[in-house]
This record gives structure tokens, C-alpha cells and sequence, in this order.
């Protein structure tokens, strides 16, 4: 009993556990959407946080690359098995506001966070100018080829024809491919884009046994696509009873609900003075986002039987074109401090209010 306390007064984040059997509770005995909804939200921040926790635990019996490697590759799964969920369901709309809110949450929520609390705590602080320059360019090639198909597929008579379908695609495939190079390239050189360092720098030797890591990483991912179930299934609901858009949902909520974890982990290190840890973060997140989550969700809409294209509209392009040019900016010197770190904050809420007033 004495461990038990110690570990979740040590991960009080392990309290909101509780909030999955409460949710499954609430859906059985029709508590209404609303509990639902908020109880499954609650319960897949824990669960991101532990699949987070077991991927670095794994990574820590392998060499810092490979650990980079694993890292990036599930670093956004609690948000891809979400959009899974809501693909199956139709919410095609939720899905595509997601990839834009989760690329805009981590350039502009997250590191204005950990730019305002690490500069009110350490003052100026430094991080990798070229690091952050490949990166920036890297983010700037993404939104690039996410605009590409949204505008072209306006000169197309039919936004319904295969055309459409074959540049989405075509994109997808594109996309896929770079990402899979910016991977090989961080594998053969240090300080490349997506090279990940949170399992190197944070996680200095292993924690956990394979097996337990192993167990820890399959029980929490079945947690969330169990939370992840309810979840989708009661956003309808809860639009019509709170009359929130599902482009607010998808957008603002869903990217927090899935990545509360790591953006608590970019926070901690920017208090740590670990400024270059921090922004790589939050960049290679963004990255992974925009170059493999959502090329990748493009493909997995086919198998059911609900195609989504890579056609954004014209107020989630301007925000991703707002979002990584200020990033681009701020990160330029390869300094930062608080007050950087509140303009991006002002840029996140003044565009969370505008979405949340969109019927």
C-alpha cells in the first residue's frame, strides 16, 4: 500500500486512470455524452503518457539512434488511434482539424510554454541554431506540400473525381517517402531533423525490464483505442448539446487530449534550462505530424471505405502558414526567452478563440 501511494503521489497522472472504468461506467448506465465524452478525455492522458513511457523504456536498451527511431515512430500514437477511430466513424472533418491543431499546438502552445517558464526561470536561453534551421525548413516544405493539394484541387471541375483522389494520394505517397529519408538521414548523422533525443537525454538508463515495458506498452494502447471508442462516439452528442464545432473539437481539444504528455515533458526540460531539447520536441513532433500522421491517415481512410483527402480549408491553411512562419522567426537566433515565448501563446489563443466562435 505504501508503494502504491508513493507511486502516485511520485506520477500523479496515474490518478486519471480511474477515469477510464468511470467512463465505461457512465456509457453503460447512459449518464450522457457529456460525462462520456470528458471521463475518456481524462483517461487517455494517462494511457498517452504511459505508451510514451514504455516507447523511451525500449529505447534505452538500444543505441541513442534506434531510440530516436522507436521514438519517433510512436511518439503520436494515442492521436493516430484516435483519428483511426474517428476515420471508421466518418468524421473526416475531425480528423483533418486534428492534424492542424496537433502541428499548431506543438509550434506555438508548447513552445511558447516552455519558452515562457524556462525564460521566467533562466532567462535567455540558447539552443541549436542549425538544428532548429534544418528543422524550420523541413516544416516549411510539409505545410508546402499540405497546400498544394487544398489549392490545386480548386481548379479541378470536380472536387469528387479521381483527379482529386490521385494528387491526395500522389501527396500522401510523396510525403511518406521524405519522411522516411529525414528517418534514414537522422540515423547516419547526429543533430538531424527528427532525430529525437528525449530517449537519450531524459531516460539515462533503464528503468523498466523489456518485458514490463513491452506489457505496459500493450495494455495502454488498448486503453486508449478503448477510450478512444468512447470518445469518438460521443462527440456528435456533445455538439448538439453544448453547441461546440466539431472544427473546435478537432482542432483545439483532440491534439491536447492526445499529447498532454509530452507537452508536459517539453515544459520540464525548458525548466531544466534544456532549451535545444525542448524545441526539438516540439518541432519533430510537429514533423511527424504533418509528414507521416497524416499521409499516413490518407491511406488508412481507403481501407474504411472512407477516403479522406489532403484538402484542408482556407482558415487551417492560413493558421499552419501562421503557426511555422512566426516559429521560423522566433527560432532564427537560436535564443529564446519569455517574452517570444508569450507572443506565440497570444498567436495559440487568439486563434483557439476564432475557432471556437466558427459555427
Amino acid at each position: 500500500m505504501k508503494q502504491v501511494l508513493e507511486y502516485i503521489l511520485g506520477k500523479p497522472l496515474a490518478l486519471l486512470l480511474l477515469a477510464l472504468p468511470l467512463a465505461l461506467i457512465a456509457d453503460y448506465l447512459n449518464w450522457g455524452p457529456i460525462w462520456v465524452f470528458a471521463l475518456s478525455a481524462l483517461a487517455v492522458i494517462p494511457l498517452a503518457a504511459y505508451i510514451g513511457e514504455g516507447t523511451e523504456a525500449l529505447a534505452a536498451y538500444t543505441n541513442p539512434r534506434i531510440g530516436g527511431l522507436l521514438n519517433a515512430t510512436l511518439g503520436n500514437a494515442a492521436e493516430l488511434i484516435i483519428t483511426i477511430v474517428a476515420i471508421r466513424e466518418g468524421l473526416l472533418e475531425l480528423v483533418k482539424a486534428s492534424i492542424t491543431g496537433s502541428i499548431l499546438g506543438n509550434l506555438l502552445l508548447v513552445m511558447g510554454l516552455a519558452m515562457v517558464v524556462g525564460g521566467v526561470r533562466h532567462g535567455v536561453q540558447t539552443f541549436d541554431r542549425r538544428q532548429a534551421s534544418r528543422n524550420a525548413i523541413l516544416l516549411v516544405l510539409a505545410v508546402i506540400a499540405l497546400l498544394i493539394p487544398s489549392i490545386f484541387s480548386s481548379y479541378i471541375d470536380n472536387p469528387e473525381s479521381i483527379r482529386v483522389e490521385a494528387l491526395s494520394l500522389g501527396t500522401a505517397l510523396i510525403m511518406i517517402i521524405l519522411y522516411v529519408l529525414a528517418l534514414v538521414y537522422s540515423l547516419k548523422f547526429e543533430g538531424a531533423p527528427l532525430s529525437h533525443k528525449s530517449a537519450e537525454e531524459i531516460v539515462h538508463k533503464p528503468t523498466w525490464s523489456v518485458r514490463k515495458a513491452l506489457v505496459v506498452l500493450a495494455l495502454a494502447t488498448i486503453g486508449v483505442v478503448v477510450a478512444s471508442e468512447l470518445l469518438v462516439g460521443a462527440v456528435e452528442p456533445v455538439m448538439t448539446g453544448l453547441g461546440i464545432s466539431e472544427f473546435f473539437i478537432g482542432i483545439i481539444l483532440i491534439p491536447l487530449i492526445g499529447n498532454v504528455a509530452e507537452h508536459l515533458v517539453a515544459v520540464q526540460v525548458a525548466m531544466r534550462n534544456q532549451m535545444d531539447l525542448s524545441v526539438e520536441i516540439a518541432v519533430s513532433s510537429s514533423l511527424q505530424i504533418a509528414l507521416f500522421v497524416a499521409p499516413l491517415l490518407v491511406f488508412i481512410s481507403l481501407i474504411f471505405g472512407n477516403p479522406m483527402q489532403l484538402i484542408f480549408n482556407e482558415l487551417e491553411l492560413i493558421a499552419l502558414i501562421a503557426g511555422v512562419l512566426i516559429t521560423a522567426f522566433v527560432s532564427e537566433d537560436g535564443e529564446s526567452n519569455w517574452l517570444e515565448g508569450a507572443v506565440l501563446l497570444t498567436i495559440y489563443i487568439i486563434l483557439a478563440l476564432g475557432f471556437f466562435l466558427i459555427d
